[in-house]
């Protein structure tokens, strides 16, 4: 079943100059990208978008760092793109993640990850409305 998620690539690989490295990826797996926009998230934008993990330890420090410089936001197509693409960025922890993965190969830390991801079907229809307009989709 073709399915739409959310793919955030953080301000860490964005400053680094990887974005375009990760772009590839996505094409090179089957992702056909329906949506993409260069943002630079406000603190207030951030916590809003991240409100889930509000109660969290580490809120402030994933917010502080999503708010510190441009990211990309995209909306990424495919079979099972939700479960694809959570695999092709692999573990949170780029020391756990498995070779060939995004953040094996991009990521500097747990909470420099280089990418996000819906983690279901709900979360991506709620991520994706977050920064897109229906009539963006394509």
């Amino acid at each position: 079943m073709t399915e739409r998620t959310l793919a955030i690539i953080k301000p860490d690989a964005v400053g680094r100059h990887v974005a375009g490295a990760i772009m590839q990826r996505i094409e090179d797996e089957g992702f056909q990208i329906r949506a993409m926009r260069r943002i630079h998230l406000a603190r207030r934008e951030a916590e809003g978008f991240y409100a889930v993990h509000r109660e969290r330890p580490f809120f402030h420090s994933l917010t502080e760092f999503m708010s510190s410089g441009p990211a990309i936001v995209l909306v990424l197509e495919a079979p099972d793109a939700i479960r694809k693409w959570r695999t092709l960025m692999g573990a949170t922890d780029p020391a756990k993640a498995d070779a060939g993965t995004l953040r094996k190969q991009f990521a500097e830390s747990i909470e420099r990850n280089a990418t996000h991801g819906s983690d279901a079907a709900d979360t991506a229809a709620y991520e994706i409305g977050y920064f897109f307009a229906g009539v963006e989709l394509i």
